[in-house]
């Protein structure tokens, strides 16, 4: 007995959507936008057409990057464990602050040395050299050429009808998880945008290297033990949702504790402890609320993630202006500061009453590539 034709159909579009696949669709983007940001330079010397073709790329490059963090936890998902993902999760992004230490340090000695240009040369190759090491080493020739060639066709008009949003947006723990990566994503970004303006205001004859670099070296080993805490607590018999919410208590909690002692503090180097202290403890949000998403839809994760990532981006933008509009209107550091605790601590209780890790997509068998 045939099976009926939507049945067949949905076959089909799963088996289309299975050739590309999270890993695929990553080495793609990073060849693009590793492409773009190496041609940066000369797209600034395009005579009258500079400031469009600048602003396109640098859009472009937003939107490309954009589905790398859904398509890695899409990846995480469904083929990692539930008691190993806040580890592999919290190594990857690990790999982030260092990649952001890094390009900070060298970046800063391309500046003095070869100019602004030399910069995103760097940045653009080393995305590059990173392409090549996986298309050669990890992925199969055949799979890449398979998921070009989907891509040129077109992706399935029907795609979109099969992610369960009445099912997912129903659920209040759905809810909560993206409340509370609203208020992480928001709230780091304040601290990114605001803490160089902050030290260079405060602390004007201090090096600007120890407050650009101390605590991006703090955020990576606290980002890799809290993967091995997280996973280490579950495998013990701890309940996942009762970890998850711990590791948002440091992340969201603890964290915006330390953001109040900035602006209660006039020692330079208690200033460096605490900034450190806030943004490595917010990478304990990588075991929580980002493997919480894995937790609540395995199927559709990368979807679900890329509407938290969203809403937490826009919130961002929103958080640094009112951050410098705030710094305008009261010529104080403390009311920044108070904003990131008031965001961060909003988060965490949705995420504490509403919180859950019970799976609420439809079925086991919706996959999300």
């Amino acid at each position: 007995m045939q099976p009926p034709p939507e049945t067949r159909r949905d076959a089909a579009e799963n088996a289309q959507w299975s050739s590309i696949g999270g890993e695929k669709v990553i080495l793609l983007s990073a060849s693009t936008w590793g492409s773009i940001t190496m041609a940066t330079p000369l797209l600034a010397h395009l005579g009258s057409a500079h400031l469009v073709s600048m602003v396109f790329s640098r859009v472009l490059i937003g939107l490309l990057q954009g589905v790398y963090f859904p398509a890695l936890t899409s990846l995480l998902s469904q083929r990692v464990r539930e008691s190993e993902r806040a580890f592999t999760y919290s190594t990857v992004g690990a790999g982030s602050q260092f990649g952001t230490l890094v390009t900070g340090v060298v970046g800063s000695l391309l500046l003095d040395w070869c100019g602004w240009q030399s910069v995103f040369y760097f940045s653009g190759g080393l995305t590059l050299l990173w392409v090549c090491y996986v298309y050669r080493y990890l992925l199969n020739e055949k799979d890449l050429i398979l998921a070009l060639g989907v891509l040129a066709q077109g992706l399935p008009v029907a795609r979109p009808s099969r992610v369960p949003w009445r099912q997912l947006f129903r659920k209040p723990s759905v809810w909560a998880a993206v409340c509370s990566q609203l208020s992480s994503a928001c709230s780091f970004f304040i601290l990114l945008s605001w803490l160089p303006t902050f030290f260079k205001e405060t602390f004007p004859h201090s090096k600007g290297w120890v407050f650009n670099v101390v605590p991006w070296l703090v955020a990576i080993p606290a980002s890799l033990f809290s993967g091995f805490l997280s996973d280490h607590l579950i495998s013990h018999g701890y309940g996942t949702i009762t970890v998850r919410k711990s590791m948002q208590v440091m992340g969201l909690g603890l964290s915006s504790v330390f953001a109040l002692c900035l602006g209660h503090t006039s020692s330079f180097l208690k200033a460096v402890v605490f900034a450190s202290a806030s943004i490595g403890l917010q990478t304990f949000n990588h075991s929580g609320i980002s493997v919480n998403i894995q937790d609540l839809a395995p199927s559709c994760a990368g979807f679900l993630f890329g509407v938290a990532n969203t809403a937490g981006a826009l919130a961002g933008v929103v958080g640094v202006c009112l951050g410098g509009y705030l710094i305008e209107a009261t010529g104080s550091w403390t009311c920044v500061f108070n904003l990131v605790a008031v965001i961060s601590n909003l988060g965490l209780g949705t995420f504490l009453v509403f919180g859950k890790a019970q799976r609420v997509d439809l079925s086991p068998a919706h996959e999300d590539l």
